[in-house]
């Protein structure tokens, strides 16, 4: 099984590499996983302009990973931006967000859930991340760390604590389980250790929606092509790639 990991903006070659080693650890023996990224984009997405920048550059590597034979990709960004285009460009491989899947994932371990995220900037995403999943009735809150993406790595002692800190009060809003609504906070690999403090299941999104893509893939569970319809003008030939599709005057 292949699966890729497709970042949604320019990122460090040894940060990728990173990333790339904990997806191999967490996936199966038999799954080979792959980071790609986009050459130009957002340096983090912490707003719905920068969602919106991230999607055309990152639809174009979702195509070519299918045509190269990819079984599966994960959308390396909590706030699924561009998801349901990338399930109109493809057709066979399984294309996961880790947004609503993390969601899912907290249902599924308890009752009600809260999401930790990043910036308030965020915080609108994660209401229509919740809408999406049909997932308001165990909804609680939505509570932002107020660290940058970027920084969140340079202390992760101190972003740690923050996330516990308010874990606590999301824990008193009523939560049962915690859904942590960023990426680069799955990659500090906290999860774990918030889970042993708070005692209550805490959903890394990272290994969340690896395992989900894995699981999917590996039943043959692709997307509704009747739920997400080929761009029209694609599917009757009259053009024949994403660039085509842009009109310019």
């Amino acid at each position: 099984m292949k699966i890729v990991y497709v970042v949604p903006g320019p990122m460090d070659d040894q940060e990728a590499k990173r990333r790339e080693g904990l997806l191999k650890e967490w996936a199966f023996p038999s799954t080979h996983v792959e980071v790609r990224t986009v050459n130009q984009g957002p340096a983090s997405i912490e707003s719905a302009y920068e969602e919106y920048l991230s999607i055309p550059e990152t639809a174009k590597l979702m195509v070519e990973a299918e045509k190269e034979g990819f079984n599966g990709a994960v959308l390396g960004c909590a706030g699924d931006p561009g998801l349901d285009a990338y399930r109109e460009l493809t057709k066979e491989m399984v294309v996961m967000g880790p947004g609503v899947s993390s969601l899912h994932a907290a249902a599924l371990r308890g009752h009600r859930f809260s999401v930790l995220t990043v910036t308030d900037s965020t915080v609108p995403g994660v209401y229509d991340l919740v809408d999406k999943a049909g997932l308001q009735s165990k909804f609680v809150s939505v509570r932002a760390v107020n660290i940058p993406v970027l920084d969140l790595a340079k202390d992760r002692k101190g972003t740690l604590e923050k996330l516990l800190e308010h874990g606590r009060e999301v824990l008193k809003d009523g939560a049962d389980s915690i859904v942590l609504g960023c990426m680069s906070m799955g990659f500090l690999e906290v999860a774990e250790d918030m889970e042993k403090e708070l005692g209550v299941p805490v959903i890394n999104p990272a290994k969340a929606a690896l395992k989900l893509t894995e699981s999917f893939a590996h039943i043959g569970y692709a997307h509704s092509k009747k739920a997400f319809h080929t761009p029209p003008k694609l599917e009757s030939g009259k053009v024949n790639s994403l660039d085509e599709l842009l009109f310019v005057k």
